[in-house]
């Protein structure tokens, strides 16, 4: 571990962070024309963010910076796998790790994992079938489209919020500060797919000033304290590979799971490579 990392690390361990992530709310939601449309003229040039891919292409056609930042794509813009045993990648960005969970512990960065049990909100049965399984952790940076997609067909099981720290996730931060992705607030949904239990773990961050899905809404915020939950056993919410189940307002982490022995991760995809929502992640074993 770098010292200089460790130093640009620490003012996170001060900042109030929750405090900070609802002033974001607001000056992202805020539909002053010149305030908004200054916003999103500088992000695109300070990002590259390519508007040619985007189902409205006009900046000055957003009500505010979110509906931007959380904007559509064109219908052709990202290609679903169509095999049969394939599985989707849920969103645009970059592979932070990806591999097997190996003794209840998910590798997050070189000398420190996290435990399965603890991202999952401190409940056994809830990791239990996700033991020995596989896991992929995908970063969004600014410029990706931050809308997150079903990676396999799914019927909606459980729901679960999880408060805690809102630390950032980029490279440097999730190599400095321990078990970074169990500290934070996140939002658990997990699935009965063709391949077993799957898992999207949507994980906020330092200025993420939402988590929302599509059969809630938004999740957070509020913030809050303790662990709610939601049993969707008897709603029969299924979405199709591909389909929209949530989104980031404003950017983070999915963290993927399966559980042992029914899927593999496609060859050669490794960490710090760039991941485009829909294209091959893995394939699903017979």
């Amino acid at each position: 571990m770098a010292i200089s990392d460790l130093l640009k690390t620490l003012p996170q361990y001060l900042v109030p962070q929750h405090a900070l992530s609802r002033l974001m709310y607001a000056l992202t939601r805020c539909r002053l024309r010149v305030w908004k449309d200054w916003q999103i003229r500088w992000f695109i040039r300070r990002y590259g963010v390519d508007m040619s891919v985007a189902a409205q292409p006009d900046p000055r056609a957003y009500e505010n910076f979110n509906s931007f930042f959380t904007r559509a794509l064109k219908p052709d813009a990202r290609p679903v796998v169509s095999g049969a045993h394939d599985i989707a990648c849920p969103v645009d960005g970059t592979v932070s790790q990806i591999g097997a969970i190996q003794d209840g512990g998910i590798f997050q960065a070189k000398g420190h994992t996290f435990g399965l049990k603890d991202l999952l909100g401190g409940s056994a049965m809830r990791a239990a079938p996700f033991q020995n399984g596989q896991f992929a952790t995908l970063y969004l940076s600014p410029r990706d489209y931050h809308r997150i997609h079903m990676p396999l067909s799914g019927r909606l099981r459980e729901m679960v919020y999880v408060p805690g720290k809102l630390f950032s996730v980029n490279v440097r931060t999730t190599s400095v500060v321990p078990n970074l992705f169990a500290r934070n607030e996140r939002v658990i949904a997990l699935f009965d797919t063709e391949a077993g239990p799957m898992a999207l773990v949507l994980v906020g961050a330092l200025f993420v000033a939402g988590i929302e899905t599509v059969w809630s809404g938004a999740v957070t915020p509020p913030f809050g304290e303790t662990i709610r939950q939601w049993n969707y056993q008897n709603d029969n919410i299924r979405l199709e590979r591909g389909a929209e189940m949530g989104r980031f307002n404003m950017g983070s982490t999915v963290i993927v799971l399966f559980g042992p022995g029914r899927s593999a991760w496609r060859p050669g995809l490794r960490a710090d490579m760039t991941v485009q929502m829909g294209e091959l992640m893995g394939k699903m074993k017979s």
